[in-house]
């Protein structure tokens, strides 16, 4: 089992420590009586997922022998107008770099999005998640 501990530190900021020790810093707006010094949770569940997947298709290109120069991530989202305003769409765009067949990075995101990233996999629970693929020639 996993875990980790998420301390609150004054105004509306909490830093987490998971099993790694690093530690994750979040803060609110100003407009709720945070300092806005640090991300805010939802977003970093959104960049979460966009590591989660990120990795999960660098790691297979590589198994492939076709690693990006580059891969961003770009997660577009819509929530739910009432509380508590859940994702109800993520859209993933994924901009490849270098000699990367486009047909593998599609199989790359499906097999992430579908069997290894576990962001993915709970999120999808609830969320409508869809994706976009490109690859640009380095």
């Amino acid at each position: 089992m996993g875990r980790t501990i998420v301390e609150f530190t004054g105004g509306m900021s909490f830093v987490g420590k998971g099993a790694s020790g690093h530690e994750v810093h979040m803060d609110a707006g100003e407009n709720v009586g945070g300092a806005d010094s640090a991300p805010r949770p939802v977003e970093i569940l959104l960049s979460s997922l966009g590591g989660c997947t990120g990795m999960d298709v660098v790691s297979i290109l590589r198994k492939m022998k076709t690693e990006p120069v580059s891969l961003q991530i770009e997660l577009q989202d819509e929530r739910a107008p009432e509380y508590p305003k859940v994702f109800t769409k993520i859209h993933l765009i994924y901009r490849a770099e270098g000699d990367v067949p486009e047909e593998n990075l599609i199989k790359a995101i499906e097999m992430s999005l579908a069997e290894y990233c576990p962001i993915a996999n709970t999120l999808g629970g609830i969320s409508e998640i869809s994706y976009e693929a490109s690859v640009v020639a380095s």
